[in-house]
């Protein structure tokens, strides 16, 4: 009652119904004439005297303002609507790039976006009484900012997984929780690296890795990439790098497989050069077929290696947890710069994550998906072989990851394949897009497995022909036009 009583009056205020300087009746009285409890008009009036619609004189009642609070705000938007247009705000050179050469996609979840998990088949009850349990009571240290690269718990939880399944030796004081992969990159760029240097990455490759380095002021060189992985000069040919940043378990986005002979030459060249490796180890958990493969942290001792993880495969990209595992001499610098820069914190969720870990859930949810995947990834190969013809399939896929590279003819339009299949329900991704080098770049499509049921692939693989099909019938310029 006291909302409508609070609206009607405010209504007739604004309306002019009720003049300005209009004394409002008596709380009794009004309350009386209505049939309500004279608390709720006495309620209703100190609201609108705290907003600015009445004033109080003691001892005289309560009076309509002649200046409404509302019409500052309307002649303020009227002000706004005169005034002539502004220009686009000034950005700097690096933010102008940024935003100029931005891939991230406002499109996250369907059939087939790469890169994410099946999310409705995450074990949602257990991680939530395990986050339930720790709400019930918490522990204050866990709710104010943190320091020293995540939680205890959570790092011990994470060395234990990746000596079992990366074969990695690490200390839990090794270990730097991330917000990502993204602050992850930053955070080492901007210890180890200065404006200027050299950063060697992977083409095609990770667009986010590129945009990070960049914005930290490193000149990037791209190097292609073969059925061993990126190809490694043995002369800097050149400024020596800073940084080499690879995909050795499952390159990204082509899907090779770096060879042990290739794994040993890029470990000799940064040795060489005083470089660091940044190992991005994004999807490993997912092989389909033989062993997992050695790490290239695991592979030598004091490897000159920055390995990084993340759960956004594993779990869901939504948790924003990654984490870097640094050589000893880096973690004190590590920790304090983390700290220094992003004001560590988000612990209630690393308590919870440590306890999945703990308590054997995130292995065997890995396991389950992995089965799930697999039997997915092979659907969509049959479909492909099927419907198409294995030479669509990209030569270096691996039996790995939550994708698969199909390679168009070189004279079709990646791009207008994915905005004709986004119009019709579809999601995928271009790759001509993941090229630096105009002389490498060929289209192609990225095609994401694993957020699709069974169900679907098929029905959704068709809707991805008809979209084919579609450029296919109308060449480029014709489109244009």
């Amino acid at each position: 009652m006291n909302r409508r009583l609070y609206r009607g009056l405010r209504e007739a205020i604004l309306e002019g119904a009720i003049a300005a300087d209009t004394r409002l009746p008596a709380s009794r009285d009004l309350a009386a004439e209505l049939g309500i409890a004279r608390n709720t008009v006495v309620h209703v009036y100190s609201q609108l005297l705290a907003e600015g619609y009445t004033r109080s004189r003691q001892g005289n009642g309560t009076f309509v303002n002649a200046s409404l609070p509302d019409s500052f705000l309307s002649s303020g938007r009227r002000a706004r609507l005169a005034a002539a247009p502004q220009p686009r705000p000034a950005l700097s050179p690096r933010g102008a790039a940024i935003v100029d050469g931005a891939s991230a996609s406002p499109y996250q979840w369907g059939a087939f976006m790469p890169g994410v998990p099946d999310l409705t088949e995450f074990p949602h009850r257990k991680f939530g009484r395990i986050v339930s349990a720790l709400w019930r009571n918490p522990p204050p240290d866990l709710l104010t900012y943190a320091h020293g690269g995540g939680l205890p718990a959570l790092r011990e939880a994470l060395a234990q997984h990746l000596a079992l399944t990366r074969s990695i030796d690490c200390d839990p004081e090794q270990i730097i929780i991330t917000e990502g992969s993204h602050q992850a990159i930053d955070l080492a760029s901007r210890i180890l690296g200065d404006p200027g240097e050299v950063a060697w990455v992977e083409d095609p490759g990770y667009w986010g890795a590129r945009t990070v380095l960049q914005a930290n002021g490193l000149r990037i060189r791209h190097l292609p990439v073969d059925e061993e992985g990126m190809q490694v000069p043995q002369e800097a040919g050149g400024e020596p790098p800073r940084f080499i940043f690879v995909t050795p378990s499952h390159q990204y986005p082509l899907g090779p497989v770096m060879s042990l002979a290739r794994r040993r030459q890029l470990l000799a060249v940064a040795r060489r050069h005083g470089s660091w490796i940044i190992e991005d180890d994004y999807d490993s958990e997912f092989r389909f077929s033989g062993r997992p493969i050695a790490s290239l942290l695991g592979l030598e001792p004091d490897a000159p290696v920055i390995y990084m993880g993340t759960f956004s495969k594993t779990l869901y990209p939504g948790l924003r947890v990654g984490y870097l595992v640094l050589p000893r001499p880096l973690v004190a610098a590590f920790q304090a710069a983390h700290a220094e820069l992003y004001r560590e914190g988000h612990q209630m969720t690393h308590a919870a994550l440590a306890a999945f870990i703990a308590d054997g859930h995130y292995a065997a949810h890995i396991r389950r998906m992995r089965m799930l995947y697999g039997r997915r990834r092979a659907m969509l190969v049959n479909l492909i072989e099927r419907r198409l013809g294995a030479d669509w399939l990209h030569r270096d896929a691996s039996l790995a990851g939550l994708h698969l590279v199909l390679t168009l003819p070189p004279d079709m339009d990646d791009l207008r394949v994915v905005e004709e299949a986004r119009a019709r329900g579809v999601l995928t991704r271009p790759l001509s897009r993941y090229y630096a080098d105009p002389a490498l770049r060929r289209p192609g499509l990225l095609l994401g497995f694993a957020c699709v049921p069974e169900q679907d692939i098929a029905r959704k693989f068709e809707v991805l022909l008809d979209s084919l099909a579609e450029v296919a019938r109308k060449p480029a310029r014709a489109a244009r036009a």
